[in-house]
């Protein structure tokens, strides 16, 4: 599996506690434009629409070889099972977001990355922001100790 896209923000601004695999509904320029890694997630989210999952606010710039090219910004479907879509919901409806993680392919199939999770407090950012720091700084320092 190979990333074509990501969402920069999304583990920074959302605490992800599950992820799920979506299929997308493309055209045929679409999925030229994105294997060409054009495409852009971010600022993106999933909205639910009579009973059916969307994903609103990605960019996928038109291909520039094709004549008959799509609209970059509409809104494309998330091909799930109604079964996932059901368990989507009822998580939805408990106060979780769903977020579009990254954008990836499987064998041929182009297919999104959604992650449900809470969006996250400021000082919970600067937790993480400070986790990370720390995180860098340790194996920094391991890497200078292995030096001498």
């Amino acid at each position: 599996m190979s990333v074509l896209s990501k969402n920069p923000r999304a583990n920074y601004d959302y605490a992800i506690e599950e992820t799920v695999l979506a299929g997308l509904a493309l055209t045929g320029t679409e999925v030229k434009s994105i294997r060409g890694g054009r495409a852009s997630i971010k600022g993106t989210y999933c909205n639910f629409n009579k009973g059916e999952l969307w994903l609103v606010g990605a960019f996928i710039p038109e291909f520039s070889n094709a004549q008959n090219n799509h609209d970059p910004d509409r809104n494309r479907k998330l091909l799930l099972q109604a079964r996932e879509l059901k368990n989507l919901q009822a998580k939805k409806q408990n106060g979780n977001s769903i977020v579009p993680i990254k954008i990836q392919t499987k064998g041929n199939f182009i297919k999104l990355l959604i992650g449900i999770g809470k969006p996250k407090k400021q000082y919970d950012k600067r937790q993480s922001l400070q986790k990370k720091d720390d995180a860098r700084r340790k194996n920094q320092a391991i890497k200078r100790s292995g030096r001498q």
